[in-house]
């Protein structure tokens, strides 16, 4: 259904947009009583800042109402099409409003996208109070931004929107006739709004053009625009959630699948799983990830855990999605579910560790190989014990590291699955093996 004639021709998300800071939506940590924001504004002090959200949790919106309650003029860029010509000429601007006795507010939407040299074209106008800057950056400013640019803004944290929050935008958006349906009545069942604040995902934008491109789409009748769950499905389009794969969210899921893996918590690792497949994840990868929980946290425990996930990674390159998913899901729920041990990623690190450290230390002379005479005469292998002549294959006078690190021990075996055993035959043939220095290998 077409707008109506001479109705704004806006999307809806910036028709619904705001005007004050008591109509503004959400983000009560930071703008409810006790929140830093607020008591800036009351304050009438606006300082410089980084607002950090996902996607529609209101940062320029924000922006904007901190600069109308501190009375300052209101600057705009973005980094995706501006560089440092537009910073000029954005500053220069302020300068003209600043001989005027008017501060300015220069906001900078997606900040993470300026380089270095843009990033430090900032630096002297924010030090010297020419404007003040505000930041929008769906990234994680600690590795998006210089830190120069960081120790001169404060970093402030949106969350995604609740469903009470999403509801009363909603609520807002049906009651106050910004829809351009004049006297038609939006009617929806309890379950299709459920479904309309969950398409949300969080996101009051994407909400606001869900319900605009839902009322485009229903049929009207009788006076009312009846809203249904096949439209919202329509509108919806393919189900999608929060997950850009090379930024903040990728990572953090990432997190939560490999420390619920670690946790043994079967249930929130599937969880994680399709999550990150849902949002459009290399399978590979992920496969990729498992075998590399397998060595680092489950090793020995389990050494079946490692074969189990690589057979996922075959399978999944062979069935593809979605059937080969079914064997991530099964290598996940086996990891989750094995007894678990950090020992071999200790032991790894610690003789990396050694390695570094202690330089190129020569191997013991018992220990070389001698193929020949010359090297015979050098005594190249003399004194060596092969181990097979001894009982149980164990040579008991003789030590294999280098003579500093003869008493270290790199790996020490967990209690838990077979490394119980391990631990306990490696216990055994230490208490065989001759202390270093009580004797010296023989021939």
């Amino acid at each position: 259904m077409a707008a109506l004639p001479g109705s704004d021709p806006r999307p809806l998300a910036a028709r619904m947009r705001p005007q004050t800071l008591d109509a503004y939506v959400g983000q009560n940590h930071l703008l409810g009583k006790g929140g830093p924001l607020r008591a800036m504004v009351q304050a009438g002090h606006l300082h410089s800042m980084i607002l950090w959200g996902p996607p529609g949790s209101g940062k320029t919106t924000l922006a904007q109402l901190l600069a109308h309650a501190a009375g300052q003029h209101f600057q705009i860029l973005s980094a995706v099409n501006s560089g440092v010509r537009e910073i000029r000429a954005a500053v220069t601007s302020a300068e003209a409003a600043q001989s005027l006795g008017r501060g300015t507010v220069l906001f900078i939407d997606e900040i993470h996208r300026f380089n270095k040299s843009q990033q430090d074209a900032l630096l002297p106008h924010v030090e010297e109070g020419v404007v003040t800057l505000i930041g929008a950056t769906t990234e994680n400013p600690s590795f998006a931004l210089v830190n120069a640019l960081l120790s001169r803004a404060r970093v402030y944290v949106l969350k995604a929107l609740t469903g009470e929050a999403l509801g009363t935008v909603l609520d807002h958006a049906l009651a106050d006739s910004v829809l351009g349906l004049g006297n038609l009545v939006i009617e929806m069942s309890p379950e299709v709004r459920k479904g309309l604040l969950t398409a949300a995902d969080g996101d009051a934008r994407r909400l606001l053009n869900l319900l605009d491109l839902a009322v485009q789409l229903a049929s009207v009748q009788a006076g009312k625009t009846q809203i249904t769950a096949d439209i919202v499905a329509a509108a919806s389009g393919q189900s999608w959630r929060r997950f850009d794969k090379g930024g903040e969210a990728f990572y953090d899921e990432i997190s939560a699948f490999h420390k619920s893996l670690r946790g043994s918590d079967p249930d929130a690792a599937l969880y994680w799983l399709a999550r990150m497949l849902d949002g459009g994840a290399d399978p590979l990868y992920l496969a990729r990830r498992l075998v590399r929980m397998a060595s680092e946290d489950i090793g020995l425990a389990d050494p079946r855990a490692i074969e189990m996930a690589l057979a996922a990674k075959d399978a999944y390159a062979f069935l593809g999605s979605p059937e080969g998913e079914l064997a991530l899901a099964q290598a996940t729920v086996y990891l989750a579910s094995c007894p678990k041990s950090n020992r071999i990623y200790d032991a790894w690190n610690a003789v990396r560790a050694a390695v570094k450290a202690g330089g190129s230390a020569e191997v013991p002379l018992h220990l070389r190989n001698a193929p020949t005479a010359l090297l015979k005469t050098l005594d190249y292998g003399k004194e060596y014990q092969y181990d097979h002549d001894y009982p149980d294959a164990i040579a008991p006078e003789q030590h294999y590291l280098p003579p500093g690190l003869r008493q270290t021990h790199f790996y020490n075996p967990s209690d838990r699955g077979l490394e119980a055993r391990i631990q306990e035959r490696l216990r055994w043939i230490n208490a065989h093996r001759q202390p270093v220095g009580e004797k010296k290998p023989h021939a």
